[in-house]
């Protein structure tokens, strides 16, 4: 029998303000275990809370930029929620009036297909705390320093049917937000963490299966593994003819297996009442046409405009402006340097190696746009070759404080050699230095010209230039 897949996801992100939710409290991630809590995010008694106004203003533009219709008025409700990482058992959450609802995000997964995920709601609510689990024993330590951190969360429809969509759906929600400046995403660092709903169901069939909630994964590689083992385990029960149980399960990356927590919990199981503290928030006609017109260019547009104006293969264009700090980058230095196609070039080659390969984040780049500039303009003027080019962009790009990429080039002697005579020289040279690649020539292997350009290169120390050398190179193999 062929299976489908059907999820839907339930996104945490955790917003950018100086301040928590509901208190005055640091929301600055890390520093030592309970110390960015106050008797308000901790609950104590007599307290009350506060609501960030701010936190309102992020809140409605992400629902704007996700095509959401915005609740002019929207409340907050009280969830009963007896964890140790929420110190006063319960959590100030939006349940019947959330301020969002009814959005879209149109995407385009890696292999090329369009797909339009509907969003049921999108709701505030403050942030839990986390638990630190000992490496020597069965011992927890709670950590309320995330306590009242303000969130959202991104309740979607159950339209997802394989993992590139979830990918490309958590992925344009980075994107967004991080153009808005609402949240730096460090799924890393638990500022976006996904809960993935999932059942699975015969091909063609429409009733859904039991759906089990895997919780808190915070990686999309994770996802995508704790996607492909949730499905075949539920796939393995039915066609034993066991039955799935609906129910919250941990995803534990190291095991990569999911493990039941607890019985999936309904919205009667929290005990939800109107908040008694906060009075209902009110969003005006006014504010929104402000947020709509300081709304910034998003990765869609910014990409159609590089393939229409700089002229950018679509590809390329969609992964630079996919990323905020990448289009930034990218747009400064060609405003210095007038050349899109050669800082696409740098862009696509050197950059995404070091991000793919070496795990560096769009976020982590330091490189200055204008040394950048300067970087390109001297391998277009011939001064370094593109293979020095590499090394030199390497230094440039994982520089500590200032680089001047002039002074690099000067002190490691790296301008391009391009004496005609001192090339000739050297490709003599290594002719008579190597008598059978000679022989081999002559009996027709015309691939053995590489080697001799590699020699020759190397005798030069990767500094002359290329043209050159194969010009010279040329010349001297005919009269062999």
């Amino acid at each position: 029998m062929e299976w489908e897949i059907v999820m839907g996801l339930e996104v945490h992100v955790e917003l950018a303000t100086k301040t928590k939710i509901f208190c005055a409290c640091t929301t600055e991630f890390g520093g030592a275990p309970n110390t960015h809590c106050c008797p308000v995010c901790t609950g104590m008694p007599g307290t009350l809370p506060v609501l960030n106004r701010q936190v309102v203003e992020y809140a409605v533009r992400a629902g704007l930029a996700l095509n959401c219709g915005i609740n002019r008025y929207n409340k907050f409700d009280r969830k009963n929620y007896f964890y140790p990482d929420l110190p006063k058992a319960y959590q100030i959450s939006q349940l019947y009036l959330p301020f969002a609802h009814d959005g879209r995000v149109d995407l385009k997964t890696k292999s090329g297909r369009d797909v339009s995920i509907r969003i049921h709601e999108i709701h505030m609510e403050e942030d839990a705390g986390k638990l630190v689990h000992s490496l020597f024993g069965d011992t927890t330590y709670p950590d309320y320093n995330r306590c009242g951190v303000p969130l959202i969360e991104i309740v979607s429809e159950p339209d997802f049917r394989e993992t590139e969509e979830v990918i490309a759906y958590l992925n344009k929600l980075k994107s967004t937000f991080e153009y808005l400046g609402i949240s730096d995403c460090k799924m890393e660092e638990g500022s976006m963490r996904a809960d993935v709903n999932l059942s699975v169901r015969p091909k063609g069939a429409a009733e859904f299966g039991t759906r089990t909630e895997m919780k808190n994964i915070n990686s999309l590689k994770a996802i995508e593994r704790a996607i492909a083992y949730e499905s075949k385990r539920q796939i393995a029960l039915i066609e034993a003819g066991e039955r799935v149980v609906q129910e919250t399960r941990r995803w534990d990356e190291n095991k990569e297996k999911t493990f039941a927590m607890r019985s999936k919990e309904n919205a009667q199981d929290y005990r939800y009442f109107p908040e008694p503290d906060i009075p209902p928030v009110s969003i005006t006609d006014e504010e929104i046409a402000h947020y709509i017109e300081i709304c910034p260019e998003f990765a869609d547009a910014k990409a159609d405009r590089y393939v229409a104006e700089l002229g950018l293969a679509r590809e390329d264009a969609q992964i630079i402006a996919g990323s905020k700090y990448l289009a930034k980058l990218f747009e400064e230095t060609n405003a210095a340097v007038n050349d899109p196609a050669e800082v696409r070039y740098w862009m696509m080659t050197q950059i995404m190696y070091f991000m793919n390969e070496r795990g560096v984040q769009p976020e982590k780049i330091t490189l200055d746009p204008a040394q950048f500039a300067k970087f390109i303009e001297i391998v277009k003027a011939g001064r370094i070759n593109r293979q020095i080019g590499k090394q030199v962009f390497e230094a440039m790009f994982f520089a500590e404080g200032a680089f001047d990429v002039e002074q690099y080039i000067k002190e490691h002697d790296l301008e391009q050699v391009d004496d005609k005579s001192l090339i000739e020289e050297t490709v003599a040279a290594v002719i008579a230095a190597n008598p059978k690649a000679v022989e081999q020539y002559r009996s027709g292997q015309t691939k053995i010209t590489g080697f001799f350009v590699g020699q020759t290169m190397k005798q030069l120390k990767g500094k002359a230039n290329p043209a050159t050398v194969n010009a010279v190179l040329a010349e001297a193999l005919k009269k062999l």
